[in-house]
């Protein structure tokens, strides 16, 4: 569907939501790097307060747009409907986010302007002489992003708004990995290394650059910024976190009722677990058994090693349920395993291909300095992050872009579809019987306990909320960042490193962690409710292809689409 960017007056709602892509790519150049465009890839975003005004701005602007759009003929189908209904939501959550002056605050230590910056380049490409004189440009543009961002935060200081304690220190520590000592060149300087020598002065002193501009806002959010902001609760409040819930979950959730539904998942995975752990180890609790499969159970070793398992593994599941559960075109077929970079946060992720495909979906391991992995910890998670997880989703996305928009497949995503789809994939693989063995079924059902714990601390702590009688755990206290520390730790198999990270997470970005949960609740239902209306002509290929190509909705509208197919 081409799109008038000219004149978005008299167009429908596709055509506006796809106006407003284009002119967010001139804004946010990493958003143009995201969807394939070659002209932004020299250039960093504005992070200053005029910066984000500017692109606050460009959504009030769609906004009025979208109303006269909604008023013309064929606004009323259903591609048209359905679309003008996800661009009015996310524009008005992520204007409810900037009016409240979060950006004046947006110290995380996984989404934050400094982590965009530097991410960025993981997802250029670099095989010619000319992708790297464009990496160049862009090391250039580090200081000025970087200043950027610092003004923001200076601006919060002068209003008193300020991030976290916990959130400073540990992107001060992050920054510090990505700086380097006197063995260690630092982030960008190992970047620019594998750089052609015909540009080897220039890249160098490009990524010196960059690297002193990351170490001057390290040393002044060390310096400055940590002791003002001293005393701050690392919790953000009801009234905040509901702002943060709308904006990543696309919903105005009952938090009561959503609490209490971590708690019902968290007692029927904990009685799951103790039958798969009496299997392994008899006698033992899950995460005794979870720690003896640490040294005893199926492991790869080699950081190399675990790569090329895993792109087998994705490879294998696409093998097995193309044509079976899937119908996949060609190019949603190639993924990539890679290694993360050092200094990003403990959990692995998944970066979506361009919207040409010419880069491809990504999956990225932390490695957290270890050389031995074991399988139980994997499988599970990489049928989330790769097949049929986000790879499935957000490549199917791309490959239906021109069917939809743009915007319903790229930057008008919400976090607890994508998020809750991806746990769905896990549970699908189990219904599927693809985790094979008692071990890697407790390790599928340890990432399920970990979002369940994950509603039930993100919410409990920032609400500050009663922790039921009917716990094991603190029964009748108020939860606190402490109290979720220790409760992750008890109910988790993971590294402590990992499971520090993660409370950290949360406490910067509230009301995300529970989307995975909620989200997969909502696939459910709408699945069920579809299964229930066609009896035994339900067909599970048909619809997974069909969920797969709506494109993005929040969870307001996601089981009700669903339940259509």
């Amino acid at each position: 569907m081409p799109v008038d960017t000219t004149d978005t007056s008299t167009s429908l709602p596709r055509r506006v939501a796809d106006a407003y892509v284009d002119a967010l790519v001139e804004l946010d150049p990493i958003t143009g790097t995201f969807l394939g465009v070659a002209e932004s890839a020299d250039r960093l975003p504005d992070y200053s307060p005029a910066g984000h005004e500017a692109r606050a701005e460009l959504a009030r602007r769609t906004l009025d747009r979208l109303a006269v759009a909604e008023t013309l003929p064929g606004a009323d189908t259903a591609p048209e409907r359905r679309c003008a209904r996800l661009l009015r939501e996310r524009l008005t959550a992520e204007l409810a986010v900037h009016d409240a002056d979060e950006s004046l605050r947006a110290v995380s230590n996984l989404f934050s302007p400094i982590h965009e910056t530097r991410d960025v380049f993981n997802l250029m490409p670099t095989e010619t002489d000319a992708h790297w004189a464009t990496v160049a440009r862009r090391l250039r543009a580090v200081p000025a992003a970087a200043d950027s961002y610092r003004q923001s935060l200076a601006a919060g200081v002068e209003r008193s708004l300020f991030a976290g304690p916990r959130q400073v220190a540990t992107v001060v520590e992050q920054l510090g990995e990505w700086i380097g000592g006197p063995d260690d060149a630092g982030w960008f300087a190992d970047f620019v290394a594998k750089g052609p020598d015909a540009l080897r002065a220039e890249l160098d002193a490009a990524a010196e650059g960059a690297t002193e501009a990351v170490a001057r806002l390290r040393d002044w959010l060390r310096d400055s910024y940590a002791p003002a902001a001293e005393g701050t609760p690392d919790v953000v409040g009801r009234e905040r976190y509901a702002r943060w819930v709308r904006y990543w979950n696309g919903t105005d959730l009952d938090l009561d009722e959503a609490y209490a539904y971590g708690w019902a998942e968290f007692h029927r995975l904990h009685a799951e677990m103790r039958a798969e752990a009496e299997k392994i180890l008899p006698g033992a609790t899950p995460w005794e058994a979870l720690s003896h499969l640490d040294t005893a159970g199926e492991a790869v070793e080699g950081v190399e090693e675990v790569r090329v398992w895993l792109q087998e593994l994705m490879d294998e599941a696409i093998e097995a349920l193309d044509g079976t559960h899937f119908e996949l075109a060609e190019r949603v077929r190639r993924v990539e395993s890679m290694i993360a970079p050092p200094g990003s946060a403990a959990a692995p992720y998944y970066t979506s291909p361009s919207l040409d495909f010419t880069r491809p979906g990504r999956t990225w391991l932390p490695t957290l300095g270890e050389t031995r992995f074991p399988v139980y910890g994997l499988v599970s998670t990489w049928y989330h992050e790769g097949v049929p997880g986000h790879h499935l989703q957000l490549a199917q996305w791309a490959h239906v872009a021109e069917d939809l928009s743009r915007y319903q497949t790229t930057v008008g995503g919400v976090s607890a579809n994508a998020e809750g789809w991806a746990l769905y994939a896990e549970r699908l693989m189990d219904e599927l019987g693809f985790l094979r063995n008692a071990e890697r079924r407790l390790g599928y059902l340890d990432c399920q306990m970990m979002r369940a714990v994950r509603v039930i601390i993100d919410i409990g702590m920032h609400l500050e909320l009663e922790i039921p009688a009917d716990s094991p755990f603190h029964p009748g206290e108020r939860w606190t960042p402490e109290l979720g520390l220790e409760f992750m730790r008890r109910h988790n198999g993971r590294p402590a490193e990992f499971v520090e990270s993660e409370l950290v997470r949360y406490l910067g970005m509230p009301g995300q962690a529970i989307g995975y949960k909620l989200g997969e609740r909502a696939w459910l239902r709408g699945r069920e409710a579809a299964r229930a209306a066609h009896g035994e002509a339900f067909d599970a290929k048909k619809w997974h292809m069909a969920a797969l190509s709506l494109g993005s909705l929040g969870l307001d509208d996601l089981a009700a689409e669903l339940a259509t197919l």
